[in-house]
């Protein structure tokens, strides 16, 4: 203790950090880095495959994307009327008068030149082509790759080896595979969906599993520069959302484990990491990712299960929400735009959504270039002029607005009730790809939680309900006047989205006026996060790897592979309730 009175916390960082990779998975971005470091590599969660399917589909699972009923579709008017009269501003069919709202005109568009430059230049198509290089550079370009890399590299052996004619790369990962012009034979993979691994008839478990592994491994290659050689001597902290189920977690730790080769690994849960990153102890998080949005409260360091409410609408919601209010006020440009099919569109949606979009009163308006992206011809630009811009970002507090029927979530039927942490026992099916050294063989059943109170074995799923709905049941579910006073001054946002400008005071109001009359709650305060909220989660699993100096819950790749793992009754992590990696603290045989 007396070193750690005495160390600087950059030393601290420098000694612990420099060999511990936090990784953060989402639906929409990996955050990935080393734990010293200030901030991570933020990447794309998605990978493009070289493929010779026919009709090819620019996106794996774009079958399962469903139509906004009729039904919907009044729902989704009447919300944005409901929305209009609170924002002061016309209502969605209603002509505009002359000097109609002057008073709350306002412009958003005036943006520093860099800012606006920066978001608003034209994406490029991606070049889909092996660079050229010469036999050495290529020889040991093949060394810090995985196996699928350098077996590409034998693909056209037969050819002259003076032939100059261009080969296509066999995958590309992160931003440029956004950005790869539909009539390349390539298909988007996005691994995690919803929250969820993507898994259907599409997408198998083992393609989601292998694209995951291939995304991470090119990261820690090409960005952090760690090869497989070294990857013994690095440690990995896996910061999962509270979404995510138990089998879908030893998934993701066999990644880390046994293909990515890390020596050991721990797994925190996204809530609890948050309220360590801004160096809190109790909080309500409240995270606002791409394609979910959860609320979990945190007491003295410890999550409590029954307060996790799973909300299915997230930032990209935002973003499609965004292009159906223009293309109804008739200001989107007569080009096809298509956020679903055309990742690269939703790219563009999504800075446009960044730039433009806040939350106030009045009308919103600003002076934008859109892009438009079609096949065999460059890009083009359109000026136009945006407006209800602060309607879009509403759909969090009237979620009907966002049409989250589009983006569905996985199939659960690949999961079973056998692999909550609630129950007594904990069953190990087997994957069909692993030996029987992957699993714990004295039947699979071990006891647990003997002396954990029961709760409810799922988390709520309230899918209809507004974000301002869910924090207070969240927090009122407490069920202690205490604790929920100070959850009420102490909530937490966190995500892309928590960026948007004007979100805190609009949460503060609407949390404020969605507490029931009776109850003796009279003051909402959003805490000013002190670390960027879009990677908060990824500092939390920073500063929880660091400072965990007895590691007893780490686990070790060669335990994990050979024996699975062994309850310890004795060590109950209880800061991650739902997460089985802290409560698997396993046992040397």
């Amino acid at each position: 203790m007396d070193y750690l009175k005495t160390v600087v916390p950059s030393q601290l960082l420098a000694e612990r950090g420099s060999n511990l990779v936090v990784i953060n998975p989402g639906s929409a971005n990996v955050r990935i880095g080393l734990a010293q470091h200030d901030a991570p590599v933020n990447v794309p969660h998605c990978i493009s495959r070289r493929t010779s399917q026919v009709p090819k589909r620019n996106v794996q699972d774009q079958l399962l994307n469903s139509q906004v009923t009729t039904a919907q579709h009044i729902e989704r008017e009447r919300a944005y009327d409901i929305i209009a009269s609170l924002l002061k501003i016309r209502f969605l069919d209603e002509e505009v008068t002359d000097n109609q709202y002057s008073q709350k005109m306002g412009r958003v568009d005036a943006f520093p030149p860099q800012s606006n430059n920066k978001k608003e230049n034209i994406i490029q198509w991606t070049n889909v082509f092996e660079k050229p290089s010469s036999p050495t550079e290529e020889g040991s370009s093949l060394i810090p790759g995985d196996s699928s890399v350098q077996m590409e590299g034998n693909v056209n052996d037969n050819e002259e080896p003076s032939s100059n004619k261009p080969k296509y790369r066999e995958y590309i990962c992160g931003e440029e595979a956004l950005r790869i012009s539909p009539t390349e034979p390539y298909c988007l993979r996005r691994p995690i969906r919803r929250g969820h691994l993507n898994i259907s008839l599409h997408y198998p478990m083992q393609q989601v599993i292998e694209d995951i592994h291939a995304i991470w491994d090119w990261i820690l290659i090409e960005k952090l520069h760690i090869p497989h050689s070294e990857r013994h001597m690095y440690s990995a902290v896996l910061v999962v959302p509270e979404t995510f189920d138990n089998r879908e977690i030893k998934e993701l730790l066999s990644i880390v484990l046994r293909d990515l080769r890390f020596s050991t690994a721990v797994v925190h849960q996204e809530g609890l990491a948050a309220v360590f990153g801004n160096g809190l102890s109790t909080a309500c998080v409240v995270n606002i990712g791409a394609q979910v949005t959860s609320v979990i409260c945190i007491e003295d360091g410890v999550a409590l299960p029954t307060t996790q409410i799973t909300l299915r609408y997230g930032g990209e919601d935002i973003s499609r929400c965004l292009l159906w209010t223009q293309r109804h006020h008739q200001t989107w440009p007569q080009i096809r735009t298509d956020a679903l099919t055309k990742p690269i569109d939703l790219l563009m949606l999504n800075r446009l959504k960044e730039s433009h979009c806040q939350l106030r009163e009045g009308e919103v308006e600003a002076v934008a270039v859109v892009h438009s992206y079609e096949e065999g011809v460059p890009p083009g630009s359109h000026k136009t002029r945006l407006n209800a811009l602060n309607v879009p970002p509403m759909g969090l507090f009237y979620p009907m607005l966002l049409a989250p029927d589009v983006y569905p979530p996985p199939p659960r039927t690949w999961f079973s009730d056998n692999e909550d942490m609630l129950e007594d026992t904990w069953d190990f099916p087997r994957r069909p790809d692993m030996s029987d050294g992957y699993y714990a063989g004295s039947g699979g059943f071990f006891p647990m939680w003997e002396n954990y109170p029961v709760f409810q074995a799922k988390p709520k799923k309230q899918d209809s309900i507004g974000l301002a709905d869910a924090i207070t049941k969240s927090i009122l579910s407490t069920g202690r006047i205490d604790l929920q006073r100070k959850l009420f001054c102490s909530m937490q946002l966190i995500g892309g989205v928590a960026m948007t400008g004007g979100l805190i005071s609009a949460v503060e109001e609407r949390v404020l006026h969605a507490i029931p009359s009776h109850e003796a709650i009279d003051t909402v305060e959003v805490l000013q996060s002190k670390t960027n909220p879009a990677s908060v989660t990824w500092k939390g699993g920073a500063v929880l790897g660091i400072l965990d100096f007895t590691r007893d819950a780490w686990i070790h790749r060669e335990d994990w592979i050979r024996s699975g793992i062994h309850i310890g009754s004795g060590r109950k992590y209880k800061d991650s309730y739902f997460l089985q990696a802290q409560a698997m603290c396993y046992m040397n045989s």
